[in-house]
């Protein structure tokens, strides 16, 4: 489980991608070199991804058994969710994998010695998206009954029907196993190079001859180039339009600026109030690949000193501070009693900004600014419907998780260590005298969690079934081709767990 999470906090660590980028042979030198060392650390990412869940799958007995079978194994509701949430995850690293590798293969065209380097990108990404399809197709073959449970589409991903068939055929044909002898030839041609990559890489070229795969024909350095030219560039899976453009992308498009404005952030301030919950996406992150779901982070606004003392100026909340110790019923000074590290941060300044948010980032549990955080490229904003004085229990919760390191576990019966939306999750539990709010937990990779799209997704369902646990304060959704995020409706929030990865796709073709 450690290896699952360690990699999702590389992936939340990561840079941001490029939309779009132009063709490798057109990239001007140093963004080209950029480009390299980029795609090769997500190569290594994406490996580690694939190998996590393939270990999982592998301990998930009773998912995967560990002989074929002539029947399909029964499997309850749940269990067929986590098996395709399992797939789901697979199939995003691999397509990620595709779309780098896809991008290289004009390598031959460069010169000077860039040639070697997206060679490496190149032939490293392929052998990782082999070895590892390799495996789960025969964890997955042991079912006969997941033949059919894997065909489904997955919108979030932009594939359609049928996606297992096609990934199965592309990787058990004897047209890959000659694109493995190929790149296997090549590589002579080049000496040196990424030290990680070129490990991983024979690493994966070893596990797939033990495995007595890949044996395709033998060939000369000359007619592998050739083999390479005809099949390297080929995409396997027929993706939505500009979305392999998209995955393939490098972490220099729109760096550290987002779609949402400071100007903006400052004109939905005074529509915010402690306690709401803040839903965020970053478009062009490597953390978008693995990771379930439209919305990715989340965080809790706790507001300034200022704010929470017009907010929290009632019967109920006064009652419940004098009940903790402090006689004056004055929630402000409770924290600053009780929590005195914390009140000491969260009255700084964040770059010259009052910090009102407090989330779960990769250095631990943060107070930030609301320029900051909300400073990403789309924004939900939802008010829990619970008493003041909850939402003044909440924020007292969190000012006593302020400092604790990030959750490496992904363990949300833990305290010592949390992930964005436990924080959010253990602000709001039920508990004594905190009627609180009710997230379902959900499986993901061994551990009940809710991810920040599941909470949208909830709120969404119970919203329709007219017994909603938030109110909707508002959603600035960010439209690329207009460089900006524009404000948009409840029911456009409500249908945003939905959406697909690559969204930002299809509003950069709109019109």
């Amino acid at each position: 489980m450690r290896i699952v999470a360690l990699v999702v906090v590389a992936l939340m660590s990561a840079q941001p991608l490029v939309a779009q980028r132009a063709e490798l042979t057109k990239l001007p030198r140093d963004v080209r070199a950029a480009s390299q060392r980029a795609d090769a650390e997500a190569v290594m990412v994406y490996r580690d991804g694939l190998q996590a869940l393939v270990e999982y799958a592998k301990s998930r007995r009773d998912l995967f058994p560990v002989a074929a079978l002539d029947e399909p194994m029964p499997l309850t509701p749940e269990q067929r969710g986590e098996v395709r949430a399992i797939w789901r995850s697979f199939l995003d690293y691999q397509l990620a994998l595709e779309s780098v590798r896809s991008f290289h293969a004009s390598y031959q065209r460069l010169s000077g010695g860039a040639e070697r380097d997206s060679f490496l990108v190149m032939h490293g990404a392929f052998l990782a998206a082999y070895r590892t399809a390799l495996d789960f197709i025969e964890l997955v073959d042991r079912n006969p009954g997941y033949e059919v449970l894997l065909d489904d589409a997955m919108p979030e991903l932009g594939v359609d029907a049928g996606t297992w068939s096609r990934f199965k055929f592309r990787y058990l044909n004897v047209a890959i196993a000659a694109e493995f002898a190929a790149y296997d030839a090549a590589r002579h041609l080049y000496d040196g190079g990424n030290a990680s990559l070129l490990a991983a890489a024979g690493a994966d070229r070893n596990a797939i001859y033990e495995a007595g795969k890949g044996t395709g024909p033998l060939l000369t350095a000359k007619n592998a180039l050739q083999v390479i030219k005809d099949t390297g560039a080929q995409s396997w899976l027929p993706l939505q339009t500009g979305v392999a453009t998209w995955m393939g992308d490098t972490r220099v498009y729109r760096e550290g600026v987002a779609l949402i404005s400071r100007e903006l952030v400052a004109s939905i301030r005074p529509s915010l109030r402690p306690g709401d919950i803040l839903f965020e996406r970053r478009e062009w992150y490597l953390s978008n690949i693995g990771l379930p779901g439209y919305w990715t982070h989340v965080a809790l606004y706790v507001g300034t000193a200022e704010e929470r003392s017009a907010a929290f100026d009632d019967e109920e909340t006064r009652a419940w501070v004098k009940s903790q110790g402090e006689p004056s019923g004055e929630l402000n000074r409770l924290l600053a009693a009780r929590y005195g590290d914390a009140w000491k941060v969260s009255t700084s300044v964040d770059h010259g900004d009052a910090r009102r948010v407090v989330e779960a980032i990769g250095e631990g549990v943060s107070f930030t600014s609301l320029e900051h955080s909300a400073g990403a490229d789309s924004l939900g904003v939802l008010r829990p419907r619970v008493p003041a004085h909850e939402k003044a229990i909440a924020i007292a919760r969190a000012f006593g998780y302020a400092g604790r390191p990030y959750d490496f576990e992904f363990d949300f019966v833990s305290d010592d260590a949390l992930v964005c939306s436990e924080l959010v999750y253990k602000a709001y539990e039920p508990g004594a005298g905190m009627a609180g709010l009710a997230l379902e937990l959900h499986e993901l990779a061994g551990h009940r969690i809710i991810p920040p799209n599941e909470i949208v997704r909830q709120w969404s369902r119970e919203a329709a079934a007219k017994r909603p646990q938030f109110d909707f304060v508002l959603f600035l959704d960010g439209v690329e081709k207009k460089r900006s995020a524009v404000r948009a409706t409840e029911a456009a929030l409500a249908e945003s767990w939905m959406r697909p990865k690559w969204h930002i796709v299809a509003t950069m073709s709109s019109k």
